[in-house]
């Protein structure tokens, strides 16, 4: 199989989909890897380490998407790369549906193929290849929210431990996954005071049990979400609804109580935000403000630390790009049920329920297509 590889065009995003350790994996494997000169540049990869690891350089992104039977990509085709898409294509990538119907109906009329990493499903419910991603996210969340409480970024001045005889930052998690976790450990260790609420009373046990330090948890109702959030300093969204859109928790009025100066980090905004007041931001413009709370909704906070996040996620992704390209896109669905459940879009039809409902488009199950 021939394997693409092109340069992410997304505001400041320096990832890579793949390292030269994978390409190198793959071209012993017998495949054929076109890497866009550059692509790696962000994530400190030079041209030559990928050559070097048996890829095949192409100066022009037109070019590679064209040769490649398969895409492998970081983030979602922006419109400027609508033009690519076509018939027999395999585009292996995150493309979060559910928060845009402008990309989903670009798909559909292509007759691409998309498997979107966020799906891709095991059979436990864990979802192994936003997992990562998810890490990164939970963990930038705290250090950014951090950053924005400062008096001179636009918060509150608060540090977020505090010191002794001054009560640390009030910082609220909601949602117990990944993200909410990794927010809370990092909160936590900075000596924050952390509240984390989830719906799922067996999760919030196990992070009871797991978590220390000045830690509470809550179940999730609309009246405590809004009790918790008014007395908030920094505020998490962390809420998945997987490969859906995620639910407005926090609503406007909720946001209108909270203290001036207070920060949001809607880590849900890739899927539409779990904040009523949130919309998706840049790295090179990250913020604004509603109510004279500081919002933060930037959709790919991993790409801000692309060294860290490339070696992440190539490590997840790589046995499954080697499955598609080994076994072919039939070969590799068929023979792996996770993988199946990552198909969104297949011959102009979408296959993942959650992506169909957000827009009420016609579903058909994958099945039915194979």
């Amino acid at each position: 199989m021939i394997v693409g590889i092109p340069k992410e065009i997304k505001d400041n995003e320096y990832r890579v989909s793949m390292t030269p350790q994978g390409i190198h994996q793959l071209v012993l494997m017998g495949h054929t890897v076109l890497v866009e000169t550059k692509a790696g540049e962000g994530s400190r990869f030079l041209d030559d380490e990928f050559e070097q690891a048996g890829a095949r350089m192409i100066c022009q992104a037109e070019d590679v998407w064209a040769r490649s039977d398969m895409i492998v990509k970081v983030k979602e085709p922006l419109p400027s790369e609508y033009k690519y898409l076509r018939p027999g294509l395999l585009l292996f990538t995150y493309l979060h549906l559910a928060a845009s119907e402008e990309l989903t109906r670009a798909m559909v009329k292509s007759g691409v193929t998309g498997v979107a990493y966020e799906t891709v499903e095991l059979a436990n419910g864990t979802l192994p290849l936003l997992t990562p991603m998810s890490e990164v996210a939970g963990r930038m969340s705290i250090q950014v929210g951090a950053h924005y409480l400062e008096r001179h970024a636009g918060g509150r001045g608060k540090l977020l431990g505090g010191i002794p005889g001054v009560r640390p930052a009030n910082v609220v998690i909601i949602g117990g996954g990944v993200v909410g976790t990794h927010a809370a450990q990092v909160a936590l260790g900075m000596g924050a005071s952390v509240t984390l609420m989830d719906i799922n009373l067996d999760r919030l046990r196990f992070l009871s049990e797991i978590l220390h330090g000045n830690f509470t948890t809550w179940v999730s109702s609309p009246l405590d979400i809004a009790r918790a959030v008014r007395r908030a300093d920094l505020v998490i969204g962390a809420v998945l609804v997987k490969g859906g859109k995620a639910p407005r928790l926090v609503t406007r009025e909720m946001v209108s109580e909270m203290k001036p100066g207070s920060v949001i980090i809607d880590v849900s905004v890739d899927q539409g935000g779990c904040v009523e007041t949130t919309h998706p931001t840049t790295h090179s413009d990250p913020i604004y403000f509603v109510a004279g709370v500081l919002h933060y909704g930037v959709a790919n906070m991993p790409g801000a630390v692309p060294r860290t996040s490339t070696h992440g996620l190539a490590n997840a992704t790589l046995p499954y790009i080697a499955k598609f390209a080994n076994l072919g896109f039939a070969g590799a669905v068929n023979s792996d049920q996770a993988l199946a459940r990552g198909v969104n879009i297949l011959q102009g039809q979408i296959t993942y329920p959650a992506v169909a409902e957000a827009f009420n488009l016609p579903y058909v199950p994958l099945p039915e297509l194979m």
